[in-house]
């Protein structure tokens, strides 16, 4: 048995009107094509759902019964019409994101609290994601938008610079620190360091500056988290190597050094699958994340 939503739409116009004529008209249709339409849905429901007087109708318990549930579906159907509009619009819907160590302290949480606010009705969802993980699951559509690590040399992504990351050293308040040796015035101190199954890229490329420096650091500890290892650092324990924008996270005891080295730079785009492209949603996001770029990377994309 199969009940249009046109059906209960005129058995609840009944219901309201108790009148075919003035139930027809609200509908814009003819009284004989509305009686019409009654009469198969009863055929269908296997009984009246109304009793027909002189002057007006009355519903029976059948109709009083499929009127009320009616009234709950059309009220449903509405709103799932009116979620599907929106999220065509890009306004609604559940946006997968993946991001890194970087990101998550730089560009991410600023541009998630702009988009959060002018899309209330869109659900995110973060993933914490090495670069190699993320372009997997982009690849895959596991994820709809990622922050990774440049290059990336993926013909099924679109990346867009957006933030431009330095390592840094950070030190406990003890350390000795000489600016005209550089990195190099830390080459006897134990290294404390992100391990390198949380992200091999950015282990890899805290050795690589080291070994710019002139010497191979002595790792004492690896540890997760950005935060274990600022602590670690805060307590004295060694010395890191962090993006700087770990600097805002405000640990006590720790300081920062920035560093002169050309190969501690590196640059994070937002990437996105190809296909992609024209989904409102993740556009809709990208475009938040461009806005909320720092003027320096907006000036270096005008220059290229």
């Amino acid at each position: 048995m199969d009940v249009e939503l046109a059906d209960l739409t005129a058995i609840v116009a009944l219901a309201d009107a108790l009148h075919f004529g003035r139930a027809a008209e609200r509908l814009h249709v003819s009284q004989p094509a509305l009686s019409k339409r009654i009469r198969k849905l009863e055929d269908r429901i296997g009984g009246p759902l109304l009793v027909r007087r002189y002057r007006d109708v009355r519903l029976t318990e059948a109709g009083r019964l499929l009127v009320e549930r009616g009234r709950q579906l059309l009220r449903e159907a509405e709103a799932t019409v009116a979620l599907s509009q929106r999220a065509a619009r890009g306004e609604a819907g559940l946006l997968r994101i993946g991001f890194g160590i970087a990101s998550i302290l730089g560009l991410l949480p600023g541009a998630l609290l702009r988009f959060r606010r002018s899309h209330p009705g869109v659900q995110l969802q973060l993933r914490d994601m090495s670069t190699p993980e993320q372009i997997a699951a982009l690849a895959s559509r596991e994820i709809d938008v990622g922050f990774v690590r440049l290059p990336v040399a993926d013909d099924r992504l679109v990346v867009r610079p957006v933030l431009d990351e330095r390592l840094v050293l950070a030190l406990g308040p003890h350390t000795a620190w000489h600016a005209r040796a550089g990195l190099r015035s830390v080459a006897t101190e134990p290294f404390i360091i992100i391990a390198r199954p949380r992200s091999a890229s950015f282990y890899d490329h805290a050795l690589a500056v080291c070994a710019a420096a002139g010497f191979a650091p002595r790792i004492v500890q690896e540890a997760y988290e950005l935060f274990t290892v600022l602590s670690l650092v805060g307590a004295g324990l060694g010395v890191s190597l962090v993006p700087r924008s770990a600097a805002r996270m405000h640990l006590p005891g720790v300081r920062f050094r920035g560093l002169r080295l050309p190969e501690a730079a590196w640059n994070i785009a937002v990437a996105w699958h190809r296909d992609a492209a024209n989904i409102p949603l993740v556009q809709r996001f990208v475009e938040t994340v461009r806005a909320a770029r720092p003027a320096s990377v907006r000036q270096g994309k005008r220059s290229r």
